[in-house]
């Protein structure tokens, strides 16, 4: 059988022949615009980093362990300067107690009233404290510290060791106190935006009736980097090498270490916080020749009455060394140097 001929011109059969690789070279362009060429893939080790979520039934628990008897000492050093050092603090802070007390007429919120799963507190230990160096905390120190939260309102016995396994299995007071709201924890709960009761008589002025005291974020944190470096779950893994030696060769300045202990927290060096200005300190006690060895004892023990009736917690972290730098610090004026 003759082959069939083709009838169609050179000239056709080459603009065909460009149209078709025009269209393979735009879907090509298009497959590598949509990735923008932008950055670069995350390793698993980075992703891992980031993924530091735990789920009630203990799903991404690190490995570790921890007493009641060594939270003791992690919150006494971590913890008790905000939250008392039986976790008793005021009512804004406290931890401890409170079982069953939600349904009744003086409600107080606390670990051992409010959380379902003992394996939440471990995840916000984990993620945000100790305040303001969250993060700072190994897997260990985080597992006892919650057994010994737990322990405070009695939910563990004294011997428990929180690890991965155990956790997951203490039943807390509060475990069938929640319920589900159908407007937000359903793909198709009904939505409740459209509430009749705030859609009218909106205000048309908003007026703003408080504010963090100027200076509050910088003299609570310092610079931020210092509060997470070295932890695996940040960006910046490390300082550079040359910035870490120095870091390690100077020995840390009396700002520094009411940063490191927590004491700028509380007190602004020209604001107050919660207590009173180091700037107002300085002012009373002006030319008081005994109170550097005064407010040592005072801060050491915690008390309250001079400034107002929120109480300081005992301030055991520091040495005898550092605190009396802070106190002379603070006496001083407060100088930037």
């Amino acid at each position: 059988m003759p082959k069939a001929r083709c009838t169609m011109s050179k000239s056709r059969l080459l603009a065909i022949a460009g149209i078709a690789g025009l269209g393979v070279a735009t879907l090509a362009y298009a497959a590598s615009a949509s990735k923008y060429g932008l950055g670069t893939a995350a390793t698993p080790q980075q992703i891992a980093g980031w993924n530091i979520d735990v789920r009630p039934d203990g799903q991404g628990l690190p490995p570790g362990q921890g007493s009641v008897a060594q939270g003791e000492k992690v919150f006494d050093a971590n913890c008790a300067m905000c939250h008392g050092t039986f976790g008793d603090s005021n009512k804004y802070m406290v931890l401890a107690g409170g079982v069953g007390s939600l349904k009744t007429a003086a409600p107080l919120s606390t670990v051992g009233s409010r959380l379902n799963y003992a394996t939440t507190l471990f995840d916000y230990i984990n993620r945000a404290m100790p305040f303001p160096h969250s993060k700072s905390l190994t897997a260990d120190e985080v597992y006892a510290a919650a057994a010994y939260v737990l322990n405070l309102s009695d939910i563990v016995p004294g011997n428990f060791v929180a690890n991965r396994e155990t956790l997951p299995k203490v039943k807390m007071p509060n475990r069938d106190g929640f319920y589900e709201f159908p407007g937000l924890m359903h793909v198709h709960g009904k939505s409740d935006t459209h509430n009749t009761t705030c859609m009218h008589d909106c205000a048309k002025e908003v007026k703003i009736t408080g504010s963090i005291p100027e200076g509050f974020v910088a003299s609570m944190y310092g610079d931020i980097r210092d509060n997470f470096r070295g932890l695996a779950s940040m960006n910046e893994a490390a300082p550079p090498a040359d910035e870490a030696t120095a870091h390690a060769a100077a020995a840390p300045t009396p700002r520094a270490l009411t940063e490191q202990f927590g004491c700028a927290a509380c007190h602004g060096i020209d604001q107050k916080i919660v207590g009173p200005a180091f700037h107002s300190v300085a002012a009373k006690y002006k030319g008081d020749a005994g109170a550097e060895q005064r407010l040592f004892k005072k801060v050491r023990a915690g008390g309250s009455g001079v400034w107002g009736s929120i109480p300081m917690p005992p301030q055991a972290g520091p040495s005898d060394a550092e605190l009396t730098a802070i106190i002379q610090w603070v006496l001083a004026g407060s100088p930037e140097k």
